[in-house]
């Protein structure tokens, strides 16, 4: 079985064995979107409600296994010994105590996603496909110095009264949130897909705007009507 297709089983219960086997398989989808270089970037899922696992520092995608994933509090810390966890480990944490709701987090460097960061500019929502995904425009928050909260807290305050699952930090780069970590890594994927499209859109002259109706009524159609539903507990297979 590819790591697409173990990418792409729908949502369920998880164990811990399980989630480790599913942040390696997500990951790579990292690599195969090119949202990633090097061993930048990473994928977290929470673990419970007051752990998570995420990708250990400085590892290439290439090494990284199950055991690797390293389990930390939601302050970021270690909570058993070998690897040490991502530099972002604290902004996954915040993010996890602030926002109950999101089940995974990705942060990337995806190019065109990470231009519109450095302008510090919102990419504003004039494609169908963002009304879908995101709801409305994809947010920017301030510039903040890696290693602390400051970035959770920038990610939480950003998204306060925002649909958006993806937010980019000024001079950093996009952060996705999503129910799950899967929910999450598609969302770093749309997030960059359109960055892409709308820079060439501006490229030709100035996008034209989607009536704020318009977008709610394709949102709602995405979020609710899209695709196949499982039964209730089952997971929604998209």
């Amino acid at each position: 079985m590819s790591s697409s297709s173990r990418a792409s089983r729908p949502p369920g219960p998880r164990t811990e064995a399980d989630l480790r086997r599913e942040l390696v398989d997500l990951h790579r989808e990292l690599v195969r979107w090119g949202l990633v270089v090097w061993t930048a970037g990473n994928v977290s899922a929470r673990l419970g409600p007051d752990e998570m696992l995420i990708k250990p520092s400085g590892v290439s995608y290439d090494d990284l296994t199950p055991d690797a994933m390293v389990r930390c509090d939601l302050h970021g810390n270690p909570l058993e010994d070998g690897l040490r966890p991502s530099s972002d480990s604290a902004t996954h944490g915040y993010v996890y105590r602030h926002l109950p709701h999101v089940g995974g987090v990705v942060h990337t460097h995806s190019p065109y996603a990470t231009a519109w960061a450095a302008r510090g500019e919102p990419i504003p929502c004039v494609l169908t496909a963002m009304a879908d995904e995101f709801g409305a425009e994809i947010p920017v928050g301030p510039f903040c110095r890696i290693g602390g909260d400051e970035i959770g807290r920038a990610i939480v305050a950003t998204l306060a009264g925002h649909r958006s699952p993806a937010v980019l930090l000024a001079s950093h780069g996009p952060f996705t949130i999503g129910p799950d970590a899967r929910a999450a890594v598609k969302a770093a994927a749309m997030c960059e897909d359109v960055a892409r499209t709308v820079h060439l859109a501006r490229a030709l002259g100035e996008p034209l705007p989607i009536a704020p109706a318009d977008v709610d009524a394709l949102h709602d159609r995405y979020q609710n009507a899209y695709g196949q539903r499982a039964p209730k507990g089952e997971g929604a297979i998209t």
